[in-house]
C-alpha cells in the first residue's frame, strides 16, 4: 500500500489521525511508521508542539502496531497503559514515530515507540494494548 493508501487506511480506521493530519509511511506486524508536522495550533507556550499531540501519535502508531499484530480471532486492540518519557521539545519540521513490538500475546500486546525529529530522539512510549475479542 502506497504512503498515500495507508494515510487514508489510517484515517478511516482512526478518525482523530485525520484530525491531527497525521500522516502513514509504514505499516507491517514489525514496525508501523507515523509522522506528524509541526503546527502553530498543536503548540503550548513558546511554540513547542503540545505533549498531548506526541503522545497522540505515540498512542496511534502503537495501536496501529498491536492491530497489525492481533491474534487469531480478535476483533481490535484498545490502550489500557501508556508511559512516555519527554526527552526533547519539538519547534519546527516532523516528528516521526516508530512502534515495534516488544510483546504479542493472546489477551496483550506491548509496544515501544521512538519520537524524533530531525533525527533526534524526543520521546519515548512504552504502552499496553489489551486484544479484543467479538462477545458470544
Amino acid at each position: 500500500m502506497s504512503g498515500k493508501d495507508l494515510t487514508s487506511y489510517i484515517h478511516e480506521r482512526m478518525p482523530f489521525c485525520a484530525t491531527l493530519g497525521l500522516k502513514a509511511e509504514k505499516m507491517t506486524p514489525e514496525e508501523v511508521v507515523l509522522s506528524l508536522d509541526w503546527a502553530a495550533e498543536l503548540c503550548t507556550a513558546a511554540g513547542m508542539l503540545h505533549g498531548g499531540a506526541l503522545m497522540a501519535l505515540a498512542d496511534s502508531a502503537g495501536g496501529a502496531a498491536a492491530f497489525a499484530n492481533l491474534p487469531e480471532g480478535a476483533s481490535g486492540t484498545s490502550t489500557i497503559e501508556s508511559k512516555t518519557n519527554f526527552l526533547g521539545a519539538m519547534r519546527e519540521g516532523t516528528v516521526i514515530a516508530t512502534a515495534r513490538p516488544l510483546h504479542v500475546g493472546g489477551s496483550t500486546i506491548v509496544i515501544e515507540t521512538e519520537l524524533r525529529n530531525n533525527g533526534k530522539l524526543i520521546g519515548k512510549v512504552t504502552q499496553t494494548q489489551t486484544v479484543l475479542r467479538p462477545r458470544t
